[in-house]
């Protein structure tokens, strides 16, 4: 076995090899950018070495100089995680002249299926179902639109070397296949040096589910059940499960299967994910193999108790399987919620900055249920606009569907971040979901059911009433305190009202409270008393109580008038009122809004890329007027409207923040 390994990554998937690491004795090396110099990754390694500037072509992927860490430490050993370097054929290569094992598959493997044209054709070959499309190469946009009128509307225009989203676009004309292509082509060039495009049917009402394979060196491969992964967003997970809930056995046994010949078909030996596009009725083709660790594993690693990363690491050390196919047994259920520093009040933007809180749910393993939560940042850090924007890969497991999706419920609450945009209203938001919790999925989900973008989860009314009642106990509370502050300046104190109008969320509560211990009784005039009981103290940012016998928790934050409640995809202002303060508060106007009609706003921090107009050009709803990149991603900023350009004030090239002027209209 390795006395030591150097991860050749970053974030959480390089911290969660180091702890896999630690537990099988081997010591860890960590690489680090400029940006990454106070990196929880670098701070658990036992050694790390600097790699250069932020950029990840002059650092992260820049081969030499990882070979260069390798030699300073004596790594023995390389785990690439995913992206970067993980499935480039030249640095299983280059690891192998200078005699240090890959920690991955062979570099046949990757060669054959990295390239997603050459993929398809051996997948075709070994028996797979395969998408109908074309994986020729395709000359430019015009020829891209004759192959998609050939093939049919719907068409995925996607990079050959791609991944992540990135490089990917859907076009149902030949507008969108043009631009399409053109933006595709763009973004493979700068995410993977490989512009190379092909184009496949879309198949409609889509599930993306994807089987796990293990393989080694001594013939043996294995798959370790599916994980559903349909919750996307532009192509990119955002949540996962493990089993699907669409799948039966005979489905699960036959995409099984045909995963595992594939692997054998090429060699395969370590971990890897065939993924599978299924229709509504069960049919399922080949969209690709990913030759490295998913981002979704630990869904895997909870239903089958088997450690991935440990399972890669014996492999590439020489070691056989200690298991067979007949042995994998799936138990539970489990789901991943990524969270991204991205604002979803926004179109999930990009949301760069210092994280000046980050308290994760408490990891726990019961019989129960399990909570387990991947991440390599700390309160204080920075997201950076140079990398990936997951923060965080928060997992829940429970004996069965419902159960899993409880436990997230309840995780997802208890997380606080704070600093940054993120998207943890929305993770609340889908756990919430009917459809979701039926189960009824597609990798439309979130294009069909928030097709206005997300403003926020709509509560019920009988939510809204716990979350009045703790609100006016928490409000008694900080009365209290005041009360007492002000007794011992003044030798006196005050006297505490019992009755209070709460207004949130659109709904109008007229309650009296009681206090009694530490409880507070809650009446509402259409009901019976409410008790709530709560460990809260006025200041603290996470509540934890009980109201009417319900458990609650919601982030909670004491502003002039009441409260900012935070509680499953809702952002509330709760005020709490005397019946008078409230009677004069409904006469007061209402402050409208700055009028930014006439602007365009950067929505994101990012780097101009283009300006797509003039100063005197009208422009047409719809029409491109810049793009901005951010975060390895392109994107295109249109006309809402019809309009002249009066001046533009971003230039391409300009690093511009959130809400910075690139251009007015007259």
């Amino acid at each position: 076995m390795f006395e030591k390994i150097l991860i050749a990554n970053r974030g959480e998937i390089a911290c969660r090899v180091i702890k896999t690491a630690r537990k099988m004795g081997i010591k860890t090396v960590a690489v680090y950018s400029d940006a990454d110099a106070g990196a929880l990754h670098v701070e658990m390694a036992d050694e790390a070495v600097h790699i250069g500037p932020a950029p990840v072509n002059q650092s992260y992927i820049v081969i030499d100089k990882i070979l260069d860490a390798i030699r300073r430490t004596g790594a023995q050993a390389v785990h690439p995680g995913y992206g970067f370097l993980s499935e480039r054929a030249e640095f299983a290569e280059a690891l192998a002249r200078v005699g240090v094992a890959f920690i991955g598959p062979p570099v046949g493997a990757i060669e054959a299926m990295g390239d997603k044209i050459t993929s398809k054709k051996l997948a075709a070959e070994a028996g797979v179902s395969t998408v109908p499309g074309y994986m020729g190469l395709i000359d430019d946009a015009e020829h891209a639109v004759k192959i998609a009128k050939e093939i049919g509307y719907p068409v995925m225009i996607k990079a050959s070397a791609g991944g992540g989203g990135k490089g990917m676009r859907i076009a149902w004309s030949d507008e969108e296949a043009r631009e399409g292509f053109e933006r595709s082509k763009s973004e493979a060039a700068s995410s993977f040096g490989d512009d190379r495009i092909f184009i496949e049917k879309f198949v409609t009402q889509p599930r993306h589910i994807e089987i796990q394979v293990l393989g080694d060196r001594h013939g043996n491969c294995v798959y370790l059940g599916e994980r559903e992964c349909s919750i996307q967003r532009r192509n990119q997970k955002v949540i996962e499960e493990a089993p699907s809930p669409f799948l039966d056995a005979a489905t699960r046994k036959a995409m099984g299967e045909q995963a595992v010949a594939l692997a054998k078909a090429v060699d395969y030996c370590s971990a890897g994910t065939v993924e599978f596009i299924v229709d509504g009725e069960r049919n399922f083709y080949f969209l690709e193999m990913n030759t490295r660790l998913q981002v979704e594993h630990p869904v895997t690693e909870l239903i089958t108790g088997i450690d991935l990363v440990e399972q890669m690491i014996r492999v590439a050390a020489g070691e056989a399987l200690s298991f067979g196919q007949d042995e994998v047994r799936l138990n539970g259920w489990a789901m991943e919620s990524r969270l991204y520093a991205e604002d979803p009040y926004r179109n999930f933007l990009p949301s760069i900055g210092r994280l000046t809180r980050y308290r994760p749910p408490a990891e726990e393993a019961g019989s129960g249920h399990a909570v387990r939560n991947d991440t390599g940042v700390f309160e204080g850090g920075e997201i950076s606009m140079y990398y990936d924007p997951m923060i965080a890969k928060l997992c829940s497991w429970g004996p069965d569907r419902a159960a899993a999706i409880e436990t997230m419920r309840g995780a997802l609450d208890a997380f606080e971040v704070e600093g940054i945009g993120h998207n943890l209203p929305f993770l609340s938001a889908v756990m919430d979901h009917p459809r979701f919790v039926a189960g009824a999925l597609t990798t439309a989900f979130i294009a069909e059911e928030y097709s206005e973008g997300f403003a926020g989860a709509t509560l019920g009314r009988e939510t809204l009433r716990r979350l009045a009642a703790f609100a006016a106990h928490a409000h008694v509370l900080n009365e209290e305190r005041a009360s007492k502050i002000l007794g011992a300046i003044q030798n006196h104190g005050r006297r505490i009202g019992r009755d209070w109008v709460v207004q949130l969320g659109g709904e109008r509560f007229e309650v009296s409270t009681e206090r009694d211990g530490f409880d507070t009784l809650v009446a509402f005039p259409d009901g019976p008393g409410t008790r709530v009981f709560s460990t809260w103290q006025p200041g603290e940012q996470l509540a934890r109580a009980t109201v009417g016998g319900h458990a609650l928790v919601a982030k909670v934050r004491t502003i002039p008038g009441g409260f900012r409640i935070r509680h499953r995809g809702a952002d509330l202002k709760v005020s709490v009122l005397s019946p008078r303060h409230a009677e004069l508060a409904a006469q007061m106007p209402e402050k409208a809004p700055p009028d930014t009609s006439k602007l365009l706003l950067c929505p994101m921090p990012g780097l101009v890329v283009k300006i797509s107009v003039a100063e005197g050009d009208e422009v047409y709803d719809g029409q491109p007027l810049a793009m901005v990149e951010a975060m390895k991603m392109e994107n295109v900023l249109r006309a809402e409207r019809k309009a002249k350009v009066a001046k533009i004030l971003a230039r391409p090239g300009d690093s511009l923040a959130v809400d910075d002027v690139i251009m007015e209209f007259e």
